[in-house]
């Protein structure tokens, strides 16, 4: 494996408004192929899908922790998350463990 794959984390906003969460070394490619329906699953039947976030990772584990971490987050720590709103993000996490 090539050391300057790149590995991306990324969040679409599904037409039923929900979000989903996945990562990929071909972002465009990725999103081409959820915006198409051709991943199936979740996204198939939610189309139209859009991009509201992404961000690098440098690896590929590093990219699907981060996935499966934002997977169990809230609509509200996402749209947290979409903003770049950390402070929010750490606020809603701290309600969650204090609960």
């Amino acid at each position: 494996m090539p050391d300057s794959l790149t590995f991306w984390i990324y969040l679409l906003r599904c037409a039923d408004g929900s979000y989903y969460a996945g990562h990929t070394d071909n972002l465009e490619n990725r999103i081409g192929e959820h915006s198409t329906g051709m991943c199936g699953g979740y996204t198939a039947s939610r189309l139209p899908v859009e991009l509201v976030f992404s961000q690098t990772c440098p690896t590929r584990i590093e990219a699907l922790s981060l996935e499966r971490q934002i997977k169990g987050w809230s609509c509200a720590k996402k749209e947290a998350l979409i903003r770049g709103d950390w402070s929010e993000i750490s606020r809603l996490a701290k309600g969650k463990s204090s609960k």
